[in-house]
């Protein structure tokens, strides 16, 4: 059996939310084949397996930001009735060991492989950038046009990862 998702897929439904980075309930539960419900039970069902640096309810505006984001529906308008949870990687690591199918295992290594990745591009965009701060303070003025046009190449280094809720500054 392949596997039934791509990293990418997963990629675009990875989010910011209190400074983690997090994918939500529902797409969580459309990758794993489950209605959100049945995920939502099972993480009820398991409380010490997800402790609230592995997952959190989102708050009302952090869930309101993120309808204006992706798109979702107005309560009491077909949409979902509760507040979104959001999973950090730890606790979708988390999932597989409350639910108990093939598929669940094999998306779980495809989303780990996802977040994975995002790590890796996240630090070689920052190495990169301190190699050319370090390359700028060895020549002159002159090549500051060049300087300037690889920073320019370099934004953004990934697909960048969608904010959930108010964030200040």
């Amino acid at each position: 059996m392949g596997l039934p998702v791509e990293t990418i897929t997963i990629e675009q439904r990875i989010y910011l939310a209190r400074g983690h980075r997090v994918m939500l309930d529902a797409d969580l539960a459309q990758l794993y084949g489950v209605r959100t419900k049945e995920l939502n039970k099972a993480v009820k069902r398991n409380p010490g397996r997800f402790p609230k640096d592995f997952a959190f309810q989102l708050t009302p505006d952090a869930a309101e930001s993120l309808r204006f984001q992706i798109g979702t529906s107005k309560k009491g308008r077909g949409g979902r009735r509760y507040l979104p949870y959001a999973f950090t990687e730890q606790g979708v690591a988390m999932l597989s060991s409350v639910l108990h199918s093939e598929r669940a295992v094999l998306v779980n290594v495809t989303i780990m492989r996802a977040f994975v990745r995002l790590r890796q591009m996240l630090g070689a965009n920052r190495e990169l950038a301190q190699r050319l701060n370090e390359l700028e303070k060895k020549y002159d003025a002159q090549f500051r046009v060049v300087f300037d046009a690889i920073r320019g190449l370099m934004d953004p280094p990934a697909p960048p990862l969608r904010r959930i809720g108010f964030h200040a500054g």
